[in-house]
């Protein structure tokens, strides 16, 4: 058995079981498990009602029949192959019964395998430990500028080029507006895990490059001492031609304009704001498929005021960067300035 100090102590294992019902599994992980429950969601929660309302002992006979019969379809469908020195790392939800079952049968088999002590919860203390509890330890410089200034695209180049970026629409799978959604987002404590795996590997030394954010990425919420950070970040800001962010936001939002139904109910939620005439010609447009002009529509009037507001509120940048266009080689161009920016 492990104890784990630190969100680095998962080396040299070659496989990280979670040995946790299904469900568990999908609201958070540690890093690259791969889940081989030892009791589905249905088993657990038939166990654990037999234990409450019969009894002990029988749930315990019940479940080891389980268990046993669980571990033994994962060794024949997932683990055959595995070599004698393989060595896994399994745990569950405390450390207890459910890894420490699956744990013993791999052992006799003769591989070198590990428990956590404490199990998923132990992990999931040092992750809150980091993102709650920890500052930040780089100085924060945040990438902003209005709606569709392709701060994304510029963060990935900025990444590629060797700085220090942390993607957090990237961990949130939001692209952080009415219209940012690219399916499922993780659960909080699974984009908690995430970023704070990031958090532990900062170079202090060096600037850490985040996109300008609001204090929630879709539904998911930035933690408070990351959020504190870039509240007091100074600003680099992009700076585009109305038409030249229509044009990028467009075929970036290529997902939303392959679906004008979807769009269109989109806009609906926009209702609060706007007139209903508004509302009905930008509707309009997207049944016409005429992006550019929605696009431009929708920063003009919707996204721009409500950012300058926000900037009216806000230390000016320290320092704007314009360009007159948005493609491949102006992005790669804006990305290049930064070294003598930082």
């Amino acid at each position: 058995m492990i104890t784990l100090n630190s969100l680095s102590d998962l080396t040299g294992f070659d496989e990280i079981i979670d040995a946790r019902a299904p469900a568990e599994y999908a609201e958070d992980h540690l890093p690259g498990a791969v889940s081989m429950p030892v009791l589905d969601d249905a088993e657990r929660a038939r166990v654990g009602t037999i234990y409450k309302q019969e009894s002990p002992f029988t749930a315990r006979k019940i479940g080891a029949a389980l268990v046993a019969r669980n571990v033994a379809a994962h060794i024949q469908a997932h683990l055959m192959d595995k070599p004698g020195g393989w060595r896994p790392l399994v745990y569950c939800w405390r450390g207890g019964q459910r890894s420490g079952s699956f744990a013993l049968i791999l052992s006799q088999i003769g591989w070198r395998v590990e428990t956590i002590s404490g199990g998923y919860k132990a992990w999931r203390k040092l992750v809150v430990e980091q993102v709650h509890n920890q500052p930040v330890t780089a100085k924060v410089i945040l990438l902003d500028g209005n709606t569709g200034t392709a701060k994304t695209a510029l963060l990935a180049r900025l990444a590629a080029l060797g700085h220090q970026v942390i993607d957090l629409e990237g961990l949130a799978n939001h692209r952080g507006s009415l219209f940012g959604g690219q399916g499922a987002q993780p659960s909080q404590k699974a984009f908690e895990c995430a970023l704070a795996m990031q958090l532990s590997r900062l170079d202090p030394a060096r600037p850490l490059i985040l996109e300008a954010e609001s204090a929630k990425v879709g539904n998911l919420r930035l933690p408070a001492p990351l959020w504190a950070a870039m509240r007091v970040a100074p600003r680099v800001e992009i700076a585009a031609p109305l038409a030249a962010r229509a044009a990028w936001l467009t075929g970036a939002y290529a997902d939303i304009t392959a679906d004008p139904a979807r769009l269109i109910q989109t806009l609906e939620h926009l209702r609060p704001w706007h007139a209903r005439e508004t509302i009905a010609d930008w509707q309009t447009l997207a049944e016409a498929r005429d992006f550019p002009p929605l696009a431009e529509a929708l920063m003009r009037d919707h996204y721009d005021p409500r950012y300058q507001k926000h900037r009216e509120r806000s230390a000016p940048p320290a320092l704007t960067l314009q360009t007159e266009s948005l493609d491949a080689p102006a992005l790669d161009r804006l990305a290049a300035e930064f070294p003598r920016v930082l």
